[in-house]
């Protein structure tokens, strides 16, 4: 297992405003800042997508992509292709769909409930990058819904239907309706993409930027 993520092994701490007690606060989560954010977007669930994060609905490309927060390949791929699918979705050049899956363990039910949560704020994007920027060992602890609360906070994400949607997992119901999409869509594991409906299958053992761009310009002719 892969130990908990912390920044030069400090841990920093917040008070917990329920308890009074002093909680700590791992220093990968102290690290996230709203400062780069780009304009809100606000995309929609849509059970016609299998209850995936749609983005630019009406573009004719479209890519889906499966993934697990707890799973180190999907943070690999996040990593060399995140900031180009923004770059899509922001442009506007292809309907993005993510399909948060949660296979992995509680923590990973916890985190796609919390990044649906993220929707309607319109911070999905960059919540999706910050998860995937302090992922920790499988079910280390990391995912609480306390720490998933905290994320949002760094990111700006203030309001109380975020905390409460958090913690009392009310996008429970779509985290289940994407896990049970799964089988149906011919998924067996993350990451798994399509491009209109094709898998997209690397060539080598890394997630090239090059290769992905290349199958993704081919897929606009």
């Amino acid at each position: 297992m892969i130990a908990l993520v912390v920044l030069s092994g400090v841990i920093f701490t917040v008070l917990d405003k329920r308890s009074g007690a002093s909680v700590a606060v791992p220093a990968s989560i102290e690290s996230i800042s709203s400062a780069n954010n780009g304009d809100p977007v606000i995309p929609t669930i849509s059970p016609e997508a299998d209850y995936g994060v749609v983005f630019n609905a009406d573009s004719p490309l479209r890519i889906d992509v499966w993934e697990d927060f707890q799973c180190p390949y999907c943070k690999f791929f996040e990593d060399a292709m995140g900031d180009y699918l923004e770059t899509l979705i922001r442009e506007k050049q292809a309907q993005v769909i993510y399909h948060i899956a949660s296979f992995i363990g509680q923590e990973s039910v916890r985190a796609a409930n919390a990044a649906s949560c993220a929707v309607p704020e319109g911070r999905f994007i960059e919540y999706h990058r910050a998860l995937y920027h302090i992922q920790g060992g499988e079910n280390s602890g990391l995912f609480s819904n306390r720490n998933l609360v905290e994320v949002g906070t760094r990111l700006g994400i203030t309001s109380d239907s975020f905390a409460s949607c958090v913690n009392d997992n009310q996008s429970g119901d779509v985290v289940k309706n994407v896990a049970s999409s799964m089988k149906k869509n011919g998924v067996e594991g993350t990451p798994t993409v399509f491009i209109n409906g094709k898998p997209w299958n690397r060539t080598t053992s890394e997630f090239r930027l090059e290769e992905f761009k290349a199958a993704v310009e081919a897929a606009k002719q």
